[in-house]
């Protein structure tokens, strides 16, 4: 008797634990769901490589604009629009290059190739005209050249 109990205890506390790692995966996932960390395209998909040269004294005002001004807000936007969040990392560099600026690595992994991923495109349906037109300037003012973009196949390894 005194064995069955113990085993119903047990079950029962391994249910409560499942029960709160689900809930709380749940709940780290809706938090995180929009960092991109949980995708990767398949063999022969497209991934989108852009660069973004931040000028040495910008890198703050460009921090803030991916981190607190857009990022954030995606998670308001249309289902479509979020899934090209979801599948966009951005990665911060390490140390300054020898002029000074700084990169920044979008990856778009994979690509949906239907999907917009202009900036002001983001901007009009987070905010106003106005406020959008105000962060798209704060966003290009970042920049000490143009953004390259590589599109890149990903092989089978």
């Amino acid at each position: 008797m005194k064995k069955s109990v113990f085993t119903l205890g047990v079950f029962a506390v391994l249910l409560v634990v499942v029960f709160f790692l689900n809930t709380t995966r749940g709940k780290n996932q809706d938090e995180v769901g929009l960092s991109g960390a949980n995708f990767r395209a398949a063999e022969g998909e497209t991934v989108w490589v852009l660069l973004n040269h931040i000028k040495a004294g910008k890198r703050e005002q460009f921090e803030k604009f991916i981190h607190e001004i857009f990022w954030p807000k995606a998670v308001d936007l249309e289902p479509a629009d979020r899934q090209a969040f979801r599948q966009t990392r951005v990665l911060h560099p390490t140390e300054p290059n020898e002029d000074g600026t700084w990169t920044y690595v979008f990856l778009m992994d994979p690509l949906i190739p239907e999907q917009s991923y202009k900036i002001l495109y983001y901007l009009k349906k987070m905010y106003s005209e106005e406020k959008a037109q105000e962060y798209h300037k704060m966003w290009e003012e970042s920049y000490s050249t143009p953004q390259e973009g590589y599109a890149c196949i990903q092989s089978k390894y």
